[in-house]
């Protein structure tokens, strides 16, 4: 299997291969190659992975997914799960948290108007995600952000299951079970991850966006409490 190096780098070749929407302009300003991609951040030891749907103009210029204003609601409720206390306001990118968590996306890319890549795109580069999170990530809970990132997760469900499911009231509560498969040219890999979705925390999303910390929290308490 590929060494994370070899992973990105295929990755950076598959995206040379044909082209598709990428906010070039955002990449330029930030004096970053807009084939490069950026594939996650954090720890591959890490119990915990927080699932976004792609990379922002802060991510592209950190290099790193979920550094941007939801980003950083995120990384202060991990930052707070672990200290028992909000972080420090002078510590902006929270890196101190990277230790606890591994932070990706669907797609490592930022695409065009900050509009959510086609399905298409997605199953581009689904294999080299899947295989980030099968084979070198060592962790199985995944914390999902929003419906773009949950719903990428479902090839790996049973769909009826799956509707049901995100159709609950109590969905960013409760919790969902997946067999993340990847195919191999002798036999396949199996990962079984867990989900727990929350809302996207951006401030557009006006429903959710007060709320998101509190159910982060819970989230988090679950993974460092597992119910017997």
């Amino acid at each position: 299997m590929r060494t994370i190096p070899q992973l990105v780098d295929s990755i950076h070749q598959e995206a040379q291969r044909e082209p598709f929407p990428i906010d070039t302009p955002i990449y330029e300003k930030a004096g970053k190659d807009p084939l490069q991609p950026i594939l996650f951040a954090g720890s591959l030891t890490a119990p915990p992975c927080v699932f976004g749907r792609d990379l922002g103009k802060d991510e592209v210029a950190a290099g790193q997914p979920l550094i941007g204003a939801g980003g950083r609601l995120v990384r202060s409720g991990i930052y707070q799960a672990r200290h028992g206390e909000p972080p420090p306001k002078s510590d902006r990118n929270l890196e101190s948290v990277l230790s606890d968590v591994l932070l990706t996306n669907t797609v490592p890319y930022k695409p065009p108007g900050n509009k959510a890549y086609t399905t298409a795109v997605k199953e581009r580069f689904r294999p080299f995600v899947a295989e980030l999170l099968a084979v070198h990530w060592q962790g199985n809970h995944v914390i999902t952000l929003g419906n773009e990132a949950f719903q990428w997760f479902l090839p790996y469900t049973n769909p009826s299951a799956f509707e049901e499911f995100w159709n609950r009231e109590d969905r960013y509560e409760a919790e969902i079970e997946c067999d993340l498969t990847l195919p191999g040219k002798n036999e396949s890999i199996h990962k079984a991850l867990v989900l727990l979705p929350l809302p996207h925390p951006s401030p557009l999303n006006a429903r959710w966006y007060k709320r998101f910390p509190e159910l982060l929290a819970k989230r988090l308490e679950r993974l460092a409490t597992p119910p017997e």
